[in-house]
């Protein structure tokens, strides 16, 4: 009797570790809270992104860059200090924008409900309706209940962002080591389907690829043509190009079709047929259907790295400052 006493008690402690109030991300957390949270979020971004549909790129970057330093925990837009240099400051980060949707659905939020919302649920909520309202792209479902965090250091950026020289090893153990499979890994590539790429992401491709002023022979020899009469240099580093081609405003699989055909924007898009399995992947995204279905829960996953919950973090009043 006693050891059945102990069994049952462990598995209602169990059933509440996973089911209660405030143990972590759930669907609707602020239902209660802040009822229209997500409405509210859904209308901001409309309004902005009927101004400029070329938000929803950079948004779904930030929302990556954000989870790939220090997890999802809005992190990415803090300011810099007079003591600290903040991840804004990282070289990847410089050419991120979108801040002012972030920060007009904060200041509503605020309105409706003083100190409830996160900035990191709203970074995750805008990304996705961005990217619906932007694109044309998939609605996921984002479980909330993310909590600020209270640090954002400069050098953590390049240690923890996989940049767009590397190659398929490197890339899969980055993403392995925020939990993210090599699916995950091609699936999200697929995010270049909208946006655009500065030419120092990938102009050694096309100018110096071993040191030797060489071309990457990997790469389509029109495509790199054309590349190179956009990037005439490798000192140019402020023209950017479409990171895929002629569909840069509609999140779609033709990405994928374009990396099939060796072109690929950077090395790391690259990079994905050098490895048999990614390669097979890189051709079942080509479906439209297939590709937005595993899309979803790759995103779902990505946007739910190492967040911080119940009492860890704060809520930030305003997202650039620490309360």
């Amino acid at each position: 009797m006693a050891s059945t006493s102990i069994i049952v008690s462990l598995l209602l402690a169990l059933l509440c570790v996973c089911g209660c109030e405030g143990s972590g991300l759930r669907h609707h957390f602020y239902k209660k809270s802040c009822p229209s949270a997500e409405a509210t979020v859904e209308h901001v971004v409309k309004k902005y992104i009927a101004k400029d549909r070329t938000l929803a790129a950079p948004l779904l970057r930030m929302n990556f860059h954000d989870c790939f330093v220090r997890g999802c925990d809005g992190s990415v837009l803090l300011n810099s200090t007079a003591n600290n240099s903040a991840e804004k400051a990282a070289i990847p980060n410089l050419s991120l924008r979108g801040y002012e949707v972030i920060d007009a659905t904060k200041e509503e939020l605020e309105k409706k409900c003083p100190g409830v919302v996160s900035c990191a649920d709203i970074l995750a909520l805008v990304a996705r309706d961005a990217v619906l309202e932007g694109s044309g792209g998939p609605f996921w479902r984002v479980r909330t209940g993310r909590r600020d965090g209270v640090i954002s250091r400069q050098n953590e950026v390049l240690t923890n962002l996989p940049p767009p020289f590397f190659n398929f090893s490197q890339l899969q153990a980055s993403f392995a080591r925020k939990g993210l499979s090599v699916k995950d890994l091609v699936v999200l590539s697929g995010g270049h389907s909208i946006g655009r790429g500065h030419c120092p992401g990938f102009s050694n491709r096309l100018y110096n690829f071993t040191g030797k002023g060489d071309m990457d022979p990997s790469l389509d020899s029109t495509y790199a043509k054309f590349l190179k009469k956009q990037c005439t240099s490798l000192a140019d580093t402020t023209t950017s190009v479409e990171m895929d081609p002629h569909s840069s405003l509609s999140l779609d699989s033709h990405y994928f079709t374009t990396l099939e055909a060796n072109r690929g924007l950077f090395q790391s898009d690259a990079a994905l047929l050098t490895n048999s399995v990614a390669k097979k992947l890189v051709d079942h995204q080509v479906n439209k259907k297939r590709f937005f279905r595993n899309f979803k829960h790759s995103m779902q996953k990505m946007s739910e790295i190492e967040v911080l919950t119940g009492n860890d973090g704060q809520i930030r009043r305003h997202c650039a400052f620490i309360n």
